[in-house]
């Protein structure tokens, strides 16, 4: 025991003893830093002496090469959505699956869409080939190109804003945007930046209608684009616009269309406006027939409604027709909105209004008339809505070009029209009732705004009819 207790105490004394041994792996990894005193010591070596360690080296600075950054890919084309529950898609690999397939490059996988059922597995591809981009049909419900029908197995070239329907023609689900040819370049600068132009939707006298996006949020918009050199008659039609554009940022009423965004260059006005998916009222009394009772009132009392808010503002719309007025969305009873105050007038005072203007079969007998003598005031936009009224219920409008009728002018003046009982049977006594007092050709006797909102059809049993609409009356 004695023997081993004294081998131990040898070793321990050994260790404690300088010696010129090679340095240590530590030692060793420190470099030249640990030369100093690694044997001139005459004793054993404090931790503040040491140079053995790590954490008494200076860090030697080291220059990194820069490693190049895999450029972004470009995208050839966009598809861009048209329904809810759709996205974007940026292409830029050369070909793109579309289906409710997992496997798809692109899933149709949201249930909760109202016609998710339809949207085959593998419904459509799209991919490039040279210089041309392509849809291939791969669904028997059908991939449809701007109203064409592709057919399974077949397909179609895509071209700038060609919209591709999915299952039935009108079930429109996207737009194609060409990224290589089209040119967003034409728009200013910071309106480019914000949004993306596509497809025209519409045209009027001085400029047109395009459907756009909001590149943040792909959200869509409408863009009214005013180009000032078609104007006429530079002097007024650049006073309507500038109007109009007044106009529509002074309103804020449920059923009057909404301006969300404004753009001007030195020869153009960009106007940006809620888009209204289901079209224009026209498309749906063009077809020569009226529209159910109960959907021309729902329809009808809006419209009442937003001209009650303009004339409580000082606001005459003066060309109240079914193109202006656009529907929310394809559902019968929907919000409508009414549009277009190119030819509004904002009343200073009592200043009545003495410029004919407007959609002549749609115009009040007093503004041909008087226009150019005592003028005219709101009393206007009641008989314009009575036309509507006449035209949604009847589906044929009250005065009418024909070889064995007066003028259209004339016929207005005279109040002359007739409900045709094959077209009117079905109308209640109380819907003949609005239009008869609506169209009186003297303004003083006609039907105001106000009161037309408290005629009897327009009470149901237990509720007004904007409390079903969720449709606050705004005051302002």
């Amino acid at each position: 025991m004695s023997e081993d207790m004294s081998k131990e105490e040898e070793s321990l004394s050994n260790s404690q003893a300088p010696t010129q041994s090679p340095p240590t792996a530590s030692q060793a990894q420190a470099g030249s830093g640990s030369a100093t005193g690694s044997g001139s010591s005459s004793g054993p070596t404090s931790s503040s002496q040491s140079s053995g360690t790590l954490s008494s080296v200076e860090t030697i600075p080291v220059t990194l090469a820069s490693v190049p950054e895999e450029p972004e890919p470009v995208p050839w084309g966009r598809m861009l959505p048209m329904k809810w529950g759709f996205r974007a898609l940026n292409c830029v690999e050369d070909a793109y699956l579309f289906g409710r397939d997992l496997k798809c490059d692109y899933v149709i996988g949201d249930p909760r869409l109202e016609s998710f059922l339809i949207y085959s597995k593998k419904h459509f591809r799209i991919y490039r080939e040279g210089g041309n981009f392509l849809v291939e049909d791969l669904s028997n419900n059908g991939t449809f190109v701007d109203g064409t029908l592709v057919g399974k197995g077949m397909k179609h070239p895509l071209v700038n804003n060609s919209v591709v329907s999915l299952a039935e023609e009108r079930n429109r689900v996207f737009v194609f945007m060409d990224l290589v040819s089209d040119d967003q370049t034409i728009f200013p600068k910071e309106f480019q930046e914000k949004y993306l132009v596509s497809r025209g939707i519409g045209t009027g006298v001085c400029g047109e209608v395009k459907l756009a996006f909001e590149r943040a949020t792909c959200k869509k918009v409408a863009v009214k684009i005013i180009n000032k050199k078609n104007f006429p008659s530079v002097g007024t039609a650049t006073r309507n616009a500038e109007r109009e554009i007044e106009i529509l940022r002074r309103i804020d009423h449920p059923c009057l269309i909404k301006t969300e965004d404004f753009y001007q260059t030195e020869d153009t006005y960009y106007i940006v406006l809620e888009l209204m998916e289901g079209g224009e009222l026209f498309n749906r009394v063009k077809a020569g027939h009226g529209l159910d009772e109960a959907v021309a009132k729902l329809y009808f009392y809006q419209m009442l409604m937003a001209v009650e808010y303009l004339h409580r503002n000082g606001i005459i719309h003066r060309d109240l027709k079914p193109e202006n007025i656009l529907l929310a969305s394809q559902a019968k009873t929907c919000l409508i909105k009414v549009t277009d105050f190119n030819q509004s007038k904002i009343l200073e005072g009592e200043t009545l209004s003495r410029t004919l203007c407007g959609t002549p079969s749609y115009l009040a007998p007093e503004v041909f008339t008087h226009a150019a003598t005592t003028g005219y005031g709101p009393a206007v936009d009641a008989w314009s809505l009575g036309v509507l009224l006449f035209v949604c219920l009847g589906g044929y409008a009250p005065f009418y070009e024909h070889p064995s009728r007066p003028s259209v002018q004339e016929q207005i003046i005279q109040g002359e029209f007739t409900m045709v009982p094959s077209k009117w049977k079905g109308i209640s006594d109380q819907a003949k009732d609005m239009v008869r007092k609506l169209l009186v050709v003297d303004p003083s006797l006609r039907l105001s705004i106000t009161s037309a909102l408290k005629h009897p059809w327009l009470q149901v049993k237990h509720s007004p009819l904007n409390h079903e609409l969720h449709i606050e009356t705004f005051k302002g």
